[in-house]
């Protein structure tokens, strides 16, 4: 499999996490379950493959996405199916940082999985045509800075005080949160305002998404885990608070988690239906 990763030059940089492509990818399984990051995404096939999504529960398909579709901030995890010799390009945005390019208030798409001409009109159609066509990923990846540019609305750039609050949630320890958000400048309501147009989400439970992915962060790190000592680290009130979060963004609990056979790249996408 071909997977090549870019960060792109000021100043999308501000603004998008990555952007990344893969081509020939064989997966040993045909569904996946996708847990919340706190990213939005613009997800273009490159294959010709339908991509479905599936009923948590019972796996049954319930939506089907061709070309390229926004997936928005998720509160909850998805399932996804997963395909051989697949080829994907993919923008992952940084969590203020889709607003200027759609242009619109994230939580308008925030639990949601939108065709992409729905947000961009054909426009977004005829970048997938010249992706298509590139000869390789760094050619790819110019094409895809260049629309981001012709796109992005410097006027509606996330405030520096909403930045600073953001930096500030994603690197403190999860008891400060009170104090970073009493520490804004404005009234609570404005935050609360002001996180759903950038980000999606309220700050709480943005929160709540940076400390799970905290979990399974420690998870990749560590050989043995003590799900005491993690609850007791990340901030959670009681273990059965703690293993109530993490069946809620991952759909296991944390025990029966460990005993499946993820591999420990595996950090947010994790198979379903692994075969071997």
């Amino acid at each position: 499999m071909t997977f090549e990763n870019h960060l792109p030059a000021s100043p999308l940089d501000q603004y998008i996490e990555s952007i990344f492509h893969f081509k020939d990818f064989m997966p040993d399984h045909s569904i996946e379950r996708v847990v919340p990051t706190g990213h939005l995404f613009i997800i273009f096939e490159l294959d010709g493959f339908p991509r479905n999504t599936f009923d948590n529960g019972s796996l049954q398909p319930n939506a089907t996405f061709t070309k390229v579709w926004v997936s928005g901030m998720h509160r909850h995890y998805i399932s996804i199916s997963a395909h051989q010799k697949s080829e994907m390009f993919v923008i992952q945005f940084k969590a203020t940082g889709a607003y200027p390019f759609l242009q619109l208030p994230i939580n308008e798409l925030t639990e949601k999985i939108l065709p992409a001409e729905e947000i961009f009109g054909k426009d977004i159609l005829k970048l997938r045509e010249g992706l298509l066509i590139k000869n390789n990923s760094l050619e790819k990846f110019q094409l895809a800075e260049n629309w981001l540019r012709e796109k992005y609305d410097e006027q509606k750039k996330p405030p520096a005080y909403l930045l600073k609050t953001i930096r500030q949630l994603q690197q403190a320890p999860v008891g400060n949160f009170e104090k970073i958000v009493n520490n804004y400048p404005h009234s609570q309501k404005h935050l609360i305002d002001q996180f759903k147009k950038h980000v999606g989400l309220t700050p709480k439970y943005y929160q709540r998404i940076l400390r799970f992915n905290e979990i399974l962060q420690k998870i990749k790190q560590e050989e043995k885990i003590s799900w005491a000592q993690t609850a007791y680290q990340c901030g959670y009130s009681d273990q059965s608070h703690f293993i109530k979060e993490f069946k809620h963004f991952s759909g296991f609990n944390p025990q029966e988690f460990l005993h499946q056979p993820f591999e420990k790249e595996e950090t947010n996408f994790f198979p379903l239906d692994r075969q071997g």
